[in-house]
């Protein structure tokens, strides 16, 4: 028949379908003599089915973009992986699979997969995935936030949330708090008529109030700040450790980061940050330092590092990665959400003037406000709210690692998986929250949703066995000083300058500032 070969015997029927026995006579018989044949056809048949596994596994992950050859969606992800992955899940959902480079990735934009994730398989989803810059920044990977799970990282954690960050230690560096906030006022005071670079001065605060804690002394008196390039070595850290660099999705060809010029930029920005550390630790070990009333963080690891008993000793680098996850983290987390609130709020002045009517019905004539007061500003933590909501100040949350075959939302997803929580987005998904591109505090006002892990509509701090530990320790300290700028000053962009005016540009890391500085007029309230 048309479009049939001809017929050439019984031994022409589909090898495929004959019994093992009269396969290996047909074999026999000649028809494939060569051995290299025979291998070829078994490496077909293994490739064939293997395809076939493949194919059906894929089809039980989540919705996935096409996929390039070798870079698979790494294409996709952009200047502002945070923008670019919020675009994805509008088109492919709330939970998609990416293939980026070598590495399996999920990513999850709304609060109920990021309750899957940080809740549901908390302890399966609990690994952090070896990226390069951390293992280079963080002494390979010895830190609180990027220890991969396991023994260590329960012991150091535990000693973050019981002897470094409890509630008890938080409160005992109230007066610090106060005396910088008292610090920041002064110094803004200084400017008017003129214009005061807002940003400026909240980075100091931030700073001075992070090194006091955990250093024992601040860094901007003297000069200290701008000699050891502060600044600089923060901006590095931020972006450097974004999690999207090209290498970290090529694990086997680490060559990647030699040539991007990222190995180079990491080793500079470790020398200067253990240089910095090395000091620091001198200064304590050989009490080259005005003697503090209270024990600061440092003191603390040393009495713990000295302690024999301690169920895993602590090494100098262990401390040094500690003390760096304490002074990035701290001074960024502070300085971000500082510096977005004031910016929404000198551009949305209904806000502002709401904000300080309560500030100055509770706080008075007083010229200070204290922390005994923040409890009674309900608006103003709702403006708090608000900030984290619109800016996060990390995008997307520090990546975990799937330890085990997981299922979420119905997909199946294999042990190894990278996952991105974007908590940008989900603070903006318009499943969670009517108006999401307004600042608008109202919606906090009668509302029980809050920050502090339970709610996942609203996770700036990441949530369970890896949210953040230095939850309190950061919230009070913006609260404060958010609550005394709010009274001490009437505030107003320079003239000729309008809220459109504004640059709104974004710098991703591993957290997000505004790339313009807040410059503003603050004209003194109390004469």
């Amino acid at each position: 028949m048309e479009g049939h070969p001809p017929a050439i015997g019984s031994h022409m029927i589909d090898p495929f379908r004959r019994t093992p026995m009269a396969l290996l006579q047909w074999l026999k018989e000649g028809f494939l003599p060569s051995l290299l044949v025979g291998s070829l056809l078994l490496v077909v048949v293994v490739q064939f089915l293997s395809k076939r596994k493949s194919q059906n596994r894929n089809l039980s992950l989540p919705p996935s973009p096409p996929k390039l050859p070798i870079i698979g969606n790494l294409h996709q992800l952009g200047n502002a992986p945070h923008l670019s992955l919020h675009l994805l899940a509008k088109r492919f959902g709330p939970i998609i699979h990416l293939q980026l480079g070598e590495v399996p990735t999920v990513v999850v934009s709304s609060a109920r997969t990021a309750k899957e994730v940080m809740k549901t398989h908390d302890l399966a989803l609990s690994s952090r995935p070896q990226i390069f810059s951390a293992k280079h920044l963080f002494y390979n990977c010895t830190d609180v936030a990027f220890s991969p799970y396991g023994a260590y990282w329960r012991h150091i954690r535990k000693i973050c949330i019981l002897e470094l960050l409890s509630t008890k230690r938080v409160q005992s560096f109230s007066f610090v708090r106060e005396e910088e906030v008292g610090r920041l006022v002064r110094r803004i005071a200084e400017s008017y008529p003129g214009t005061t670079d807002l940003s400026k001065m909240l980075g100091l605060y931030a700073n001075d109030i992070l090194c006091r804690v955990a250093f024992g002394r601040d860094y901007s008196r003297g000069g200290d700040y701008d000699r050891h390039g502060f600044q600089k070595m923060l901006e590095e850290y931020q972006e450097l450790l974004g999690g999207f660099k090209i290498g970290d999705f090529f694990p086997s060809m680490e060559f990647l980061h030699t040539l991007t010029g990222v190995k180079s930029r990491l080793q500079n920005t470790f020398q200067r940050f253990d240089q910095f550390f090395d000091e620091v630790i001198e200064e304590h070990v050989n009490l080259k330092r005005e003697k503090e009333e209270h024990k600061d963080l440092v003191d603390v690891l040393l009495e713990i590092q000295k302690n024999k008993d301690t169920e895993m000793p602590l090494t100098m680098d262990n401390l040094k990665a500690i003390i760096l996850d304490m002074f990035a983290a701290g001074t960024d987390t502070t300085f971000i959400t500082l510096d977005w609130g004031m910016t929404e709020l000198i551009t949305n002045p209904k806000v502002m003037e709401k904000a300080q009517a309560e500030v100055r019905s509770v706080v008075g004539e007083r010229r200070t406000v204290m922390e005994s007061d923040l409890p009674g500003l309900h608006y103003m933590k709702a403006v708090v709210k608000e900030i984290f909501r619109l800016h996060p100040p990390a995008p997307v949350l520090v990546p975990r690692e799937s330890m085990e075959d997981i299922t979420i939302d119905g997909y199946n997803i294999p042990a190894k998986t990278r996952f991105f929580v974007n908590a940008w987005a989900i603070g903006r998904d318009p499943e969670s929250w009517m108006n999401p591109e307004t600042f608008e505090p109202e919606r906090f006002i009668g509302n029980t949703i809050d920050f502090k892990g339970n709610d996942f509509e609203l996770i700036p701090f990441g949530a369970g066995r890896r949210g953040c530990p230095a939850i309190t320790f950061g919230t009070v300290s913006v609260e404060l000083a958010l609550a005394q700028l709010l009274h001490s000053f009437d505030w107003e962009l320079p003239p000729g300058i309008q809220a459109k005016d504004l640059d709104m540009t974004e710098v991703f890391g591993i957290t997000m500032h505004r790339i313009s500085h807040l410059i503003v007029v603050a004209k003194p309230h109390f004469p």
